[in-house]
């Protein structure tokens, strides 16, 4: 190197230099917090204002700043290979060594010392350096956005209006990377992804939905509705005009109270409601969240694309999908989820599928892209409103309809077991699956086995049953003959009874009646049942 290249040597240093100035604004910019500048704004302080413009904008201004600290370091590096050109002559040789040097002082200076200040002591370089940050979008004025319409042409995909800085995915990942490092708890981890897909949540998702709604009739009197309310637990009761489709307002348990002491008790309902709130189910959340607390409304009335009433959502309804589950001392406490062993849970019917794919570790739930709730998977694989005791194979788990109340006897409990490695266990429509025979053979045998039990597999025939176990322990005397056979040509169907003083064994004795392939050529059987309450055919 001789003296001609001191310059250049100069140059390479301001250049680096310049770099890493710029990317120490570049890394104070990006961790600054917003209550911050707003803290300077409010405090008065010189160059507060430029950056809350800054902080405004942060696209157009990383992407300025991008661009010069790449700038520099190209100009550090070129100016490094032109002086070992002129010392090594023109080859590989000072190639590879200007590279390998810009490369170490572009990440030792820019990329890890100034960067890691700038992380540091983000609040004060980045006051510092408002002005000159402003003053430099100023000058290259709509350069930086040029450039990314440029570059967001080129790359496949939609793009980004402000370049790839910030992105939905970025977040998730940083807020995933923070936890486990131990910097925020997972209950603050899932509280930020929450956040995320509040702006994905449609409203009918966490409504309450129409069956389960407290209303009351606009005819109804202040006392009655006091009184409602003061059962239900519940502060804002929907008043309903002709049908449940015709909500024409909300009842305040405030004010019916304070009415009630004027002697309103025995005064329509409909005299003292405010108007409802109606929102589209379609609308999101969050969207949702911002206009009650905007207009100050607590409880809005959802309605379908058809104008009938889909449910009611409050804004309680929508901060549990940040927060979780809110409960008071007046909620009566429902457990969810009750584990009855390593393999089997009881859950609510109301259990979202994606907790329920959570339980029990699984994707393989066909027909779950239909609905939301557990007890809609098993509506949806019966194809039928399930009773209880209904039975339905869904992938890798069993569902089994518990308990029902109310008028429409809806299932309140679902029985989830997960499947040990073994297919067929129970068939989607709620029968017990039979043991396939041998498939060698002609003409279907008859077999009696012990009640309630599987006799074995004949020759190209099922099993038969015996019936089942009385309470008292003994053998029913039903038997059924020749009923599939596994080539689909049924035989004669026979006639089996069950006779139990307490509890019936489901899957008990008849003849013919049901088919494993093909079709069934053969009588179809009946299975009588009789119980201490009366009798069903």
């Amino acid at each position: 190197m001789g003296y001609g290249d001191v310059p250049l040597l100069l140059l390479a240093v301001l250049a680096t230099l310049f770099a890493a100035g710029i990317g120490c604004i570049d890394a104070a910019l990006t961790r600054v917090s917003r209550v911050a500048v707003e803290g300077f704004v409010r405090a008065g302080r010189p160059r507060a204002a430029s950056l809350a413009t800054i902080v405004a904008d942060p696209g157009r201004y990383l992407a300025l700043l991008l661009l010069l600290r790449i700038v520099g370091e190209m100009v550090a590096a070129a100016c490094v290979t032109v002086i070992a050109v002129h010392t090594y002559g023109a080859g590989f040789i000072a190639v590879g060594f200007g590279a390998l040097v810009g490369t170490l002082f572009a990440y030792i200076f820019v990329g890890v010392v100034f960067r890691t200040l700038g992380r540091q002591h983000a609040p004060v370089i980045a006051l510092a350096t408002a002005g000159l940050t402003s003053w430099l979008g100023r000058m290259f004025g709509p350069l930086p956005r040029l450039l990314i319409a440029f570059g967001n042409a080129v790359t496949p995909g939609p793009g980004y209006r402000d370049g790839p800085f910030a992105t939905e995915a970025e977040l998730r990942d940083l807020v995933d990377l923070a936890e486990e490092n131990s910097v925020i708890e997972r209950g603050e981890r899932d509280m930020i992804a929450s956040v995320f897909e509040l702006g994905d949540t449609l409203v009918r998702e966490v409504m309450v939905p129409r069956p389960d709604m407290v209303y009351i009739e606009s005819v109804k009197t202040v006392a009655q509705a006091i009184s409602l309310a003061l059962r239900s637990g519940f502060s804002r009761i929907p008043v309903i005009g002709e049908s449940v489709d015709d909500v024409v307002g909300i009842a305040f348990l405030k004010d019916m109270v304070g009415r009630e002491r004027e002697g309103w008790d025995t005064r329509p309902v409909s005299d003292v409601m405010r108007p409802p709130a109606l929102v589209p189910e379609s609308k999101h959340a969050d969207v949702l969240l911002r206009e009650m607390q905007a207009s100050r409304t607590h409880m809005a009335i959802v309605i379908d694309e058809y104008g009938g009433t889909a449910g009611l959502v409050t804004i309680e309804d929508i901060l549990e999908e940040i927060v979780g589950e809110i409960t008071d001392e007046y909620d009566a406490e429902i457990v969810p989820v009750e584990w009855i062993d390593g393999d089997t849970a009881r859950v609510t019917a109301r259990l979202g599928v994606d907790d329920l794919r959570e339980l029990f570790g699984t994707d393989e739930l066909p027909g779950s892209e239909d609905v939301e709730t557990v007890g809609g998977l098993l509506a949806n694989a019966l194809g039928r409103v399930p009773l209880p005791g209904a039975t339905a194979t869904v992938g890798v788990v069993t569902l089994t309809a518990e308990s029902a109340a109310g008028r429409r006897n809806q299932i309140g409990t679902v029985v989830v077991r997960r499947l040990s490695g073994q297919a067929g266990d129970v068939a989607a429509g709620g029968s017990a699956s039979t043991p396939t025979g041998d498939t060698a053979g002609g003409g279907p045998p008859r077999g009696n086995g012990p009640g309630g039990s599987r006799a074995a597999g004949g020759s190209g025939s099922e099993a038969a049953y015996a019936g089942s176990h009385r309470a008292d322990g003994e053998q029913g005397g039903g038997d059924r003959t020749g009923k599939n056979r596994t080539d689909g040509t049924g035989g004669t169907g026979g006639t089996g009874s069950t006779f139990s003083t307490d509890n019936d064994v489901v899957g008990a004795a008849g003849g013919g009646g049901g088919r494993r392939q093909g079709s069934d050529a053969g009588a179809t059987g009946t299975v009588t049942r009789r119980a201490a309450s009366g009798a069903r055919t």
